[in-house]
Order: structure tokens, then sequence, then C-alpha cells
């Protein structure tokens, strides 16, 4: 059993209609209430923009922070799901059923240590 991170990848800009954004919110709440009774959920948020973030770094022993994104890009970290699957592939299927969803992209990644 392994801990893996499914971050959803949402484009900057616009966002959905309220209507299409609450049937999604529905779909994904679904998703997560299945993922519950079937014990691989441990955590999922969506995040506020990019714009709302600090980015924090070290020179020299000090830390700076900074306004803003650690990065410029034209696709930002929308949201995630921590689950806790058997395998690889047991988390690729539930990263399947999130991105079927959400219908943007959806990056399943093994977290390193436990």
């Amino acid at each position: 059993m392994g801990t893996y991170l499914l971050s959803i990848y949402q484009p900057d800009g616009g966002t959905l209609d309220p209507e299409a954004l609450d049937a999604v919110m529905t779909e994904i709440e679904t998703l997560n209430q299945e993922m519950r009774r079937a014990g691989v959920w441990v955590f999922a948020a969506g995040l506020q923009p990019p714009s709302t973030a600090t980015v924090l770094r070290e020179y020299n022993g000090e830390v700076t922070a900074t306004d803003g994104p650690y990065a410029e890009a034209k696709e930002h970290i929308g949201g995630f799901t921590v689950i806790r699957a058997a395998d690889d592939e047991d988390a690729l299927e539930w990263g399947r059923r999130l991105a079927a969803i959400v219908k943007i992209p959806v990056e399943v990644r093994p977290v390193a240590a436990e």
C-alpha cells in the first residue's frame, strides 16, 4: 500500500460557469465518497489562485518572501487528492476517474517517503 498525490492541473484564466462548476463538484464529491468507502481516500482540497501564493527562498542564511507563484505558467495546481492505493495501477485508475470528471490533466505521483 502506497500513498499517492493526484494533482489537478487547471489552466490559468477563466473558470467554469457556476452551474457547470457545481455539477463537477458534485461528481467529485461522489468520487470522494466512493474513495472513502474503498478505504483509499486520505485528503482532498482545492487551492486558491496562484496570485495568493508566497514563495520563500533561503539564500546565505536568510529567507526572503516573494508574492505570487513559484513559476509563471499557463497551468497551475488547482486542487489535489491524497490516496493510499494498493499499487501504481490502482492509483492510476483512481486518477483516470478523477480526470474523467474534471476534464483537465491529473498528475498521479507516488509520495517518496512514508
